[in-house]
């Protein structure tokens, strides 16, 4: 599943630019400053056209962290399949 690694990182990468490469798998809302609700927002939508997913508003709660989105996606993809 490294796809989805790096292209969850890719969606970082573009709302976060000021994270390295090395920081973003490790990027959760408590450590990254810039992380507040409008970001979080963006960062979902960056995601959905992405992964082209509809990712409904109560699953939001479990956008806190990379791991915890990826853990996410990769959920969600392996239903889709």
């Amino acid at each position: 599943m490294d796809n989805f690694r790096d292209r969850l990182s890719s969606c970082f990468s573009t709302v976060f630019p000021d994270l390295s490469a090395e920081e973003i798998p490790l990027a959760s809302m408590a450590s990254v400053g810039k992380w507040d609700s409008l970001a979080t927002i963006t960062l979902l939508t960056v995601i959905e056209e992405e992964f082209d997913l509809q990712i409904p508003p109560d699953d939001l709660e479990q956008f806190a962290s990379f791991d915890l989105i990826l853990d996410y996606l990769e959920g969600r993809c392996a239903h889709v399949s």
